[in-house]
C-alpha cells in the first residue's frame, strides 16, 4: 500500500506515490522539513488519500455550498473529481534544543482497522522510511505526545512483536491526557475499543506512559492547549520558547473547508457543538499572527499561517 506526497508550488501539484520517493526527494520537499523559532519540524507521511465523500464527511454542507468552494478545494488537493475529501494522516517530529517529539502517532502495521480497508493489517513500510528520511531512528524520540486516541493517532505507539504489541519507541515517554485517557478507559470498560487496546493499553502496561493534567509542559517548548470536541479530551500542542511559533491542532479541523466555515460540522465528532466552537476559538487565538499551524490532516503542505477571510478563515501554505 503507498500513499502519496505532493511537490511544487501551493495549488499546483504532482502526486509522486511515497514507496516511489528517493531520500533526497523526502529531505529536500519544503512541505516535509521546516523551521519555527528554534524549533525544527519534520512532517511523516504515512499515507495521503481519499477518505470519505464531502456529503458524508460535513453535516450541513449543501449542494450549493459545495459548488461554491469546489474549485479551490481542488487546486488545493483536499476535493477529488468525485467530491471525495483527501486526508493526509501524519505524525509530526519536533525537536527543540533539548528533545525530540512526536506528535500523534498515525496509522500502524498489523493492526486489525476493518471498517477501513485502507489501514486494516497494514504492512508497508512507509513511515518508519520516513523516518529514517527524516534522520531519525526509533531511539531518537524522547516524547510521543497524542492530542487525543483515536484510532488514526495511536497507530505507530505500538509495533507487533513476538505476538506482542510493545512500545515501538522505547525510550520515549508517551504522554496521554487525562481527560482523554479516561474518557476511552471508560468507553472501553463497557465494550472492547480495539485501538485503546493495542495501542494505548501495552504502552500503560510497559510502564512508558504519563497521564497528564492540562498543566503539563516539557521544558520551556512545548504546552497543553485544551480543545474539546472531537473528544472530550482532545488537546493542541503549542510549540516555542516564550511564545507559540508553532501550533499543533490534530482534529480541531479535518479540511481547508472547515477553516473558512468554522460550524461546519465533522461527522465524528464526539460533541459536535462544542468542537465548532473550539474551531473557532482556535483560529481567532492565531488568526494573522505568526504562528506556524500544523494540522492533522490537510493535504499537503498541511501547514500554514491563519488568515481572516470574511466571517471566516484560511490556512495559508507556509513558504
Amino acid at each position: 500500500m503507498s500513499g502519496k506526497i505532493t511537490f511544487g508550488t501551493f495549488g499546483r501539484y504532482t502526486e509522486i506515490p511515497v514507496d516511489q520517493m528517493t531520500p533526497e526527494q523526502r529531505e529536500n520537499d519544503m512541505s516535509l522539513k521546516f523551521t519555527a523559532g528554534d524549533l525544527t519540524i519534520h512532517r511523516l507521511i504515512e499515507m495521503e488519500t481519499t477518505f470519505l465523500p464531502a456529503h458524508d464527511m460535513f453535516a450541513g454542507l449543501t449542494p450549493d455550498l459545495l459548488a461554491e468552494n469546489r474549485q479551490w478545494l481542488r487546486d488545493s488537493g483536499a476535493i477529488d473529481a468525485t467530491d471525495t475529501m483527501i486526508l493526509c494522516f501524519q505524525s509530526y517530529v519536533v525537536r527543540t534544543p533539548h528533545y525530540t517529539i512526536l506528535i500523534d502517532s498515525c496509522l500502524g502495521n498489523d493492526k486489525p482497522r476493518p471498517q477501513r480497508p485502507k489501514w486494516n493489517q497494514k504492512t508497508d513500510d512507509t513511515y518508519m522510511r520516513a523516518l529514517k528520511a527524516a534522520g531519525f531512528v526509533v531511539e531518537d524520540i524522547d516524547f510521543v505526545m497524542c492530542t487525543h486516541l483515536h484510532v488514526d493517532h495511536v497507530g505507530w505507539n505500538t509495533r507487533l512483536e513476538g505476538g506482542r504489541w510493545v512500545p515501538t519507541f522505547p525510550k520515549a515517554r508517551y504522554v496521554f491526557g487525562k481527560a482523554e485517557y479516561d474518557y476511552w478507559a471508560e468507553q472501553h470498560a463497557k465494550a472492547e475499543v480495539t485501538p485503546f487496546g493495542d495501542s494505548v493499553l501495552p504502552v500503560v502496561e510497559a510502564r512508558r506512559a504519563d497521564i497528564v493534567r492540562d498543566d503539563f509542559a516539557i521544558g520551556d517548548h512545548l504546552r497543553i492547549l485544551p480543545t474539546p470536541g472531537h473528544t472530550p479530551g482532545h488537546v493542541a500542542f503549542a510549540a516555542g520558547r516564550g511564545k507559540d511559533d508553532a501550533v499543533f491542532c490534530g482534529d480541531i479541523m479535518h479540511s481547508p473547508l472547515q477553516t473558512r466555515y468554522p460550524e461546519l460540522l465533522f461527522k465524528f465528532d464526539v460533541d459536535p457543538a462544542l468542537a465548532a466552537k473550539t474551531r473557532r476559538d482556535f483560529m481567532e487565538r492565531y488568526c494573522d499572527t505568526d504562528t506556524l499551524c500544523c494540522t492533522a490532516h490537510f493535504p499537503s503542505p498541511s501547514t500554514g499561517k491563519i488568515r481572516r477571510r470574511g466571517n471566516g478563515f484560511s490556512c495559508e501554505a507556509a513558504r
